[in-house]
């Protein structure tokens, strides 16, 4: 039989509607870049990278902007990005985009779809400034006397995002400032409760703030003084539950408090979004349900796809393309509900009855074949056959000790769930119960999952992850990370041959250079090296979308080792290896290769399939050893030509139909 692969295929428009739409509902990622411009983000200093020029942090925000636009346009076209400032005098004029948002903020660009002439606008701006420092100030000016609450900064990115963004979007802002306590006095306690009240009105509305504090030696950030109070909670204990110290829980996990020089790059690694690949139900115990959402760790990151474009010679036109099914023997297009899916293995559909029918249904709704024939299935059953009848969710089957879990067993990428509150009330404090006490008693779970309709079930174990903190800052959120397992055909026993060993002395050679080039701090840190492939083709892409020139010898491969530092450091070590190497006797001795007995290919064919080709005068497409094997296997003489072989199996046919 065929793998189960090779015939349950569909083609990809089909697996797009058999698919589940909700898959797709996220994709489409919506940006608003919140940006303080209060006195101090427009207070000038020396540009560290060009000498006689002068910046200010509004500058460098709204060029990070303006970078992680760039992107958009290769790697998201249809992503859209807007830039709202707020604290400053200036207001949008009446009838265009924000003319009605709160006093003291003004939308400098609207929410739309990211295009070249919308980024040359801001880059034009950011040319002028570098020319000119006051330029920023004289087009953005600041608020000097008082702040605008944040409460009405957030109502007003809810009212943007309102006008705006597409309802199933992933909606974020980019929350930018240098003030840590915006409202300090008597009405701090006030504005603080009606902060914290129009960011729920925003989480409600599916808007995530990502903020980014900027840190200064002379004015250090501490968002203790306001924003702790404000920002939303996001690890595992419950939003009620205070330290012993009564301060409040803990901040979100994507703030970032660093120096105005990192702040594209914090931009940067907080610019993918992070988007939930399925949101199923997690079955601890019959009758006990919470509410989880998965998300991927690891995507690989492609070339955007191309368009065809027609030349009308005035214009080009975008070409759609569209699929369509012919009947060839009517020459006319047949209705997608029409359309069945079928074994590519097997004999053609047998011919109607008398009654005008080839099938029928049983009455415990399994559809009966003549012998012979090809089996047909509907989309609906194509489905149940991948699911087996399951619906999506994860149920919890027991519990392993950890040490059960072998590396090999990880043969795909692992998802990482976290709980959804939103689906199930109290799933947070279930989750986070579980968690803990699976890393207590060092246990993993094994579950069924099927995480989308569309997909088939899996065994899966569930690796619980606490929360660490390293020293460089970065925060690992406590979860589970579900990892699928292999059934047993999935398993390959591999062939292990002891081959001739080096010498101590080879071996020790050897280790000498190996010492001298270990990788720093021991550990391979892959979001420091980009896809070279990749990013080459973006940098060419931008150039040519922004009308800049591309310089070949300015493009700097991170991936490339440094041939230098290597010959310096261990040169003259290898050197001595190698002639070790050829020194040891048992580098020159080759193993005979085993010779092996190739396995003679099947070739025999069932009689269903030679009736067929019978029955259709395509005997003669079959080769002489099939013709030889059927004969020999119905007790017919094998001896004569092909001609004479096909006869005789004809003839045989006749006589038995």
């Amino acid at each position: 039989m065929a793998p189960f692969d090779d015939w349950n295929k569909i083609d990809e428009e089909e697996d797009e509607e058999l698919q589940d739409s909700s898959l797709y509902e996220g994709k489409r990622d919506v940006i608003l870049f919140a940006i303080d411009c209060s006195p101090s983000m427009l207070e000038l200093y020396e540009d560290a990278r060009y000498e006689d020029v002068q910046t200010c942090k509004l500058f460098t925000s709204l060029e990070a902007a303006m970078q992680i636009q760039k992107k958009k346009v290769l790697v998201g076209p249809n992503d859209a990005v807007g830039i709202m400032l707020f604290n400053t005098t200036r207001r949008n004029e009446s009838g265009t985009a924000g003319a009605d948002i709160k006093k003291g903020t003004f939308v400098y660009q609207p929410i739309a779809t990211v295009d070249a002439p919308k980024v040359m606008e801001l880059v034009k701006l950011l040319d002028e400034s570098r020319e000119n420092p006051e330029r920023l100030s004289e087009t953005f000016p600041p608020m000097k006397d008082k702040r605008v609450p944040v409460g009405d900064v957030f109502t007003s990115c809810n009212w943007i995002m309102r006008d705006g963004a597409p309802k199933t979007a992933t909606k974020r802002i980019f929350y930018i400032t240098d003030e840590d306590n915006p409202h300090p006095g008597a009405a701090s306690s006030r504005l603080i409760t009606s902060a914290r009240t129009t960011l729920i009105d925003l989480v409600q509305a599916g808007v995530t703030v990502e903020p980014f504090f900027i840190s200064t030696e002379e004015k250090p950030f501490d968002p203790s003084l306001f924003y702790s109070s404000v920002l939303l909670a996001t690890n595992l204990t419950d939003s009620d539950d205070f330290g012993d110290d009564g301060e409040a829980p803990i901040l979100p996990e994507s703030i970032s408090i660093g120096r105005i020089e990192e702040l594209l790059q914090q931009m940067r690694f907080h610019e993918v979004p992070k988007r939930a690949l399925f949101s199923v139900p997690f079955t601890l115990a019959p009758n006990f349900v919470i509410g989880v959402k998965g998300y991927g760790l690891i995507t690989e990151q492609k070339r955007g796809a191309y368009r065809y474009f027609a030349d009308l010679a005035d214009r080009m036109e975008v070409v759609t393309s569209r699929t369509a099914y012919v009947d060839e023997e009517h020459e006319a297009e047949v209705e997608k509900p029409q359309i069945l899916f079928g074994m590519d293995l097997g004999a053609p559909s047998a011919p109607a009855d008398e009654d005008g029918e080839d099938t029928k249904e049983a009455e415990v709704g399994v559809r009966s074949v003549p012998l012979g024939s090809r089996v047909f299935y509907t989309a609906d059953e194509v489905r149940s056959f991948r699911t087996i009848g399951l619906e999506p969710g994860i149920k919890l089957l027991g519990f392993k000790s950890r040490k059960e879990l072998a590396f090999e067993d990880n043969i795909k990428h692992a998802f990482f769930i976290y709980p959804d509150e939103m689906t199930y009330a109290g799933s947070k404090r279930t989750f986070t119960a579980l968690l803990r006490t699976m890393i207590s008693k060092k246990k993993i779970a094994i579950v069924l999952a099927l995480t989308r309709r569309n997909a088939s079930p899996i065994f899966c174990a569930v690796l619980p992850q606490e929360e660490k903190v390293d020293e460089s800052g970065w925060r690992e959120p406590p979860g589970f990370h579900l990892i699928p397992l292999p059934f047993a055909d999935d398993i390959r026993a591999a062939p292990v041959e002891k081959a001739f060993r080096a010498s101590d002395e080879v071996k020790d050679a050897a280790r000498a250079w190996i010492d001298k080039l270990n990788v720093k701090n021991g550990s391979y840190p892959p979001d420091s090296y980009p896809n070279p492939a990749l990013a080459y083709h973006n940098t060419q892409l931008e150039a040519s979308a922004f009308r800049e020139e591309f310089d070949e010898d300015s493009f700097e491969d991170l991936t490339e080792p440094k041939y230098d530092m290597i010959h310096k450091r261990a040169g003259q070590l290898m050197k001595a290896w190698k002639q070790a190497l050829q020194e040891d006797e048992s580098a020159n001795i080759v193993a005979a290769p085993i010779a092996g007995t190739k396995r003679k290919a099947d070739v025999s064919v069932d009689e269903a399939e030679i009736r067929s080709k019978y029955e259709a005068g395509t005997l003669a497409k079959l080769r002489v050893d099939q013709l030889k094997d059927f004969c020999k296997s119905k007790g017919l003489p094998v001896a004569g030509r092909k001609a004479e072989l096909i006869e005789r199996v004809a003839d045989w046919l006749d006589a038995h139909p």
